[in-house]
């Protein structure tokens, strides 16, 4: 379907395939000096107009100090892999009922645009950058997604394999390791210091183009993206394009305050829309995967919507803000805290909540367990609520690559269904898909599916997956759920 807009800025290139771009020729265009026996005064518009040219920032210091710190990513995938992923692009893209009413119209929204799939491996392009000289880099989650090989590329053109530690779905962040020391890192800066209107610089391999440079400014802060609910981007116009995915984004004092992520654009090129992961996010999420290997994200087990001025207006708020609870998980974090649909959430643990959209950021950084304080509107007055935050399980959180669905025989990586998917797709018992290797992957099973039975046994826990697989022959008959259809998939197990 081609209702998607905000892209990942990743692009995958196949093996065999090629492209051309047209360039205009540099010495085609001349600048001509007027003689100096002719020469007159400049008029005061010409000489304003020099004073702004000349006031324009360079960036030419900027890039030089910390452009090495910058990688080229390249990563190998199974083309079977690839083509799955692709077909199943809706559950990382808004639907038109997810974008904003103004532009639920437009109609112009399609994917990047993607090369045909070949059976054999596919080959994609993404960028990076060190965050310290022993061989630690950032880049987004979504580069490295499915990569059976990543191969990083400094400045100076040595390459390294990378080993991915940790890549973390909910922010879009992945750790790569490569051994090297001494290498050329960035400086991290602050996003809250950080200005509408201020100059930015990114830079990347859009592409393919090797450190490639451009610039802008920030256009808005705190975004919230239709499929990105528990990220706050930087929104700039800096040209970003398929392969900038993962880049840095610098301020003017050489820091990085993002990790350039998407674009929002109707040909699937730049069209002056780019958003950033903040980095404070993306350094929580380094030091978690770092230091415990995953990422842990908390959850309230509510629904919020935002509050109109009609519901700010029946409910006697004096201004349209907060988070209106619509439903409340039975047993959830919220329940048990005593939230109830039709509660406002004015404020979470002590900041303001202006937009809906400003809540679920704040209950992912939690740490599960962790007590929050929530200031809620009921029946037209304030009220101190506390919530213990429970653990997101949306199947997400961050993974040390494959090493997991690589073991065993059927090679899955497997976690229960949360009580909201068993709601929502009728069922009794199975076990959702993460991630998918060997025996399972040959015979097409997909992240998200969902093993329902083994050889007409119901599968209640991964426990019981991995006990059937254990005491199954040569062959086996998967019975799966896949979005709203249930079936067969028969597998060799190795």
């Amino acid at each position: 379907m081609q209702t998607k807009t905000f892209r990942r800025t990743a692009v995958a290139i196949a093996v065999a395939g090629a492209f051309t771009i047209g360039v205009v020729s540099a010495d085609r265009i001349g600048f001509h000096h007027a003689n100096a026996a002719v020469a007159t005064a400049p008029t005061p518009v010409a000489a304003a107009a020099a004073s702004t040219t000349a006031a324009l920032p360079d960036f030419s210091g900027l890039v030089e100090q910390y452009g090495a710190a910058v990688v080229n990513i390249s990563v190998v995938s199974d083309g079977r892999k690839v083509a799955s992923r692709d077909q199943d692009q809706d559950e990382d893209s808004p639907g038109l009922n997810e974008l904003p009413p103004q532009l639920r119209n437009f109609p112009f929204f399609h994917n990047l645009p993607m090369p045909q799939i070949p059976r054999g491996p596919m080959r994609g392009v993404g960028s990076g950058f060190i965050v310290s000289g022993d061989g630690v880099i950032l880049t987004n989650a979504h580069v490295v997604d499915d990569a059976d090989e990543v191969t990083v590329k400094l400045t100076d053109r040595r390459e390294f394999k990378a080993k991915v530690l940790g890549s973390d779905r909910t922010t879009d962040i992945a750790v790569l390791k490569i051994d090297a020391k001494n290498l050329p890192t960035v400086k991290i800066g602050s996003p809250d210091s950080t200005k509408v209107g201020e100059w930015v610089v990114a830079i990347g391999q859009p592409f393919g183009f090797e450190n490639t440079v451009t610039s802008g400014i920030v256009s808005a802060k705190a975004r919230a993206l239709p499929q990105d609910s528990y990220v706050r981007f930087i929104q700039t116009d800096a040209a970003v394009n398929p392969g900038n995915s993962g880049g840095p984004l610098f301020n003017m004092r050489g820091e990085v305050i993002g990790v350039n992520s998407q674009i929002f654009s109707r040909s699937g090129g730049f069209q002056g829309l780019a958003f950033a992961i903040p980095i404070d996010v993306a350094m929580q999420v380094k030091d978690e995967i770092q230091q415990h290997g995953k990422v842990s994200h908390g959850k309230l087990g509510i629904t919020i919507q935002e509050v109109s001025q009609g519901l700010a207006d029946n409910f006697g708020l004096k201004t349209p803000a907060g988070a209106l609870v619509s439903s409340v998980q039975k047993d959830g974090p919220g329940a048990k805290a005593g939230l109830e649909p039709g509660d406002v959430i004015l404020k979470f643990n002590g900041k303001e909540i202006t937009r809906s959209s400003d809540l679920p950021p704040l209950v992912a950084t939690m740490k599960p367990g962790a007590t929050a304080t929530l200031e809620i509107w009921r029946d037209g007055k304030a009220k101190e609520l506390t919530a213990t935050v429970g653990q997101l399980d949306d199947g997400r959180v961050a993974s040390a690559g494959k090493a997991e669905a690589s073991k065993g025989k059927l090679g899955v990586a497997v976690r229960p269904l949360s009580p909201e998917e068993k709601r929502g797709g009728d069922l009794e018992n199975g076990v959702v898909v993460q991630d998918v290797a060997g025996a399972a992957a040959k015979a097409g099973v997909r992240a998200g599916d969902v093993i329902v039975a083994v050889n007409n046994t119901p599968v209640k826990s991964p426990e019981q997956l991995r006990e059937l697989i254990a005491k199954a022959g040569k062959t086996i008959a998967l019975l799966v759920q896949r979005e709203d259809a249930r079936i067969f998939i028969p597998v060799t197990l190795g």
